[in-house]
């Protein structure tokens, strides 16, 4: 019997491009659009806030701004005090019906969670345009009492800066 002859091929060679390295973000910016994520859950009309924080590079805590829990919330309502009598941002906290992206975060950590560690914080306006989100003077105080050692917040212009809490004080009247 005639057996079939094998056909030696010969090895194909193929020529392939070494990948590009891939580039990792840092940390903080890791974090920062963690934030920016957290933040699509808010509830306010006016602005979205997201704060996210870690210790040792894990995430202990996150928060967005909406209103309390039970409580019907600005889209719900349809409705923002503080838009309907044109209240400048960063004003009349007060007539607010929200609780600050920042507030959630730190009362959902345990205090040795929050003792040096870092808070992320982002935020957009209504239009979605990513807008500066340094803390308010009430959140800043939360901040300091909860013993967070650094804080790094978005400035609306696709940067963001890294805060000592303490040097909050240094300018003091």
């Amino acid at each position: 019997m005639n057996k079939p002859k094998s056909r030696e091929s010969k090895p194909v060679t193929h020529k392939t491009k070494k990948p590009a390295k891939q580039t990792r973000p840092g940390w903080d910016i890791y974090f920062i659009n963690i934030a920016k994520a957290v933040s699509t859950r808010a509830t306010c009309l006016r602005r979205r806030y997201g704060a996210v924080i870690t210790k040792d590079n894990v995430i202990v805590s996150t928060g967005y701004n909406g209103a309390p829990s039970g409580m019907i919330d600005c889209l719900e309502a349809g409705k923002c005090t503080r838009k309907e009598l044109q209240i400048p941002h960063g004003e009349r906290y007060e007539l607010c019906h929200s609780v600050h992206a920042e507030a959630n975060a730190i009362i959902r950590a345990s205090a040795d969670e929050l003792k040096g560690s870092t808070i992320y914080i982002s935020g957009c306006d209504g239009e979605g345009e990513e807008c500066v989100s340094e803390p308010c003077m009430m959140c800043k105080r939360m901040i300091l009492n909860a013993g967070i050692f650094k804080v790094v917040y978005s400035d609306g212009n696709g940067c963001y800066h890294i805060i000592n809490p303490s040097d909050w004080l240094r300018n003091r009247v």
